[in-house]
């Protein structure tokens, strides 16, 4: 069965994929690690990174990247703002292993929304996946996946 690994710090054997990321990569690699900031890795048998997803949490729901980063107490809402996977299906496995990862672990955490950039491969893959549009913003859409 796939694995999930948390990449906690610029030490992990996983860091540098974070240089690959297609959707998000102005953001730096190490922004994305600290309070309130997970990255998942969906890994095989083997150890490979099948897929990588990174997750802010926030108590909004940002409607641009610099919103991503806002420093709160309590937060309430599970972003995601950029996937990417190196096999068929991967990214898919990820995002419902994340949620329930997330779920298990933070039960403060209500909604799972994406900041998601307004591509035809975004909307097919969230939506294909069971999210619901929750708001179209100027540069980005949030797709939410509601259980």
């Amino acid at each position: 069965p796939p694995m999930i690994h948390l990449i906690t710090s610029d030490t992990d054997k996983y860091f540098n994929f974070l240089n690959e990321d297609p959707v998000r990569p102005a953001i730096p690699t190490l922004t994305r690690i600290g309070i309130n900031r997970d990255i998942f890795v969906l890994r095989d048998e083997n150890g490979d990174a099948k897929a990588i997803t990174c997750v802010s949490y926030q108590d909004f729901i940002p409607a641009t990247e610099q919103e991503l980063f806002a420093l709160n107490n309590e937060p309430d809402v599970a972003v995601f703002y950029t996937i990417w996977s190196y096999a068929p299906g991967a990214g898919r496995t990820l995002i419902f292993n994340a949620v329930s990862h997330i779920k298990e672990n933070k039960p403060e955490i209500k909604r799972f929304v994406t900041l998601s950039p307004q591509t035809q491969m975004a909307r097919r893959f969230h939506l294909k996946n069971g999210a619901i549009i929750f708001r179209e913003n100027d540069e980005t859409v949030n797709y939410e996946y509601v259980s």
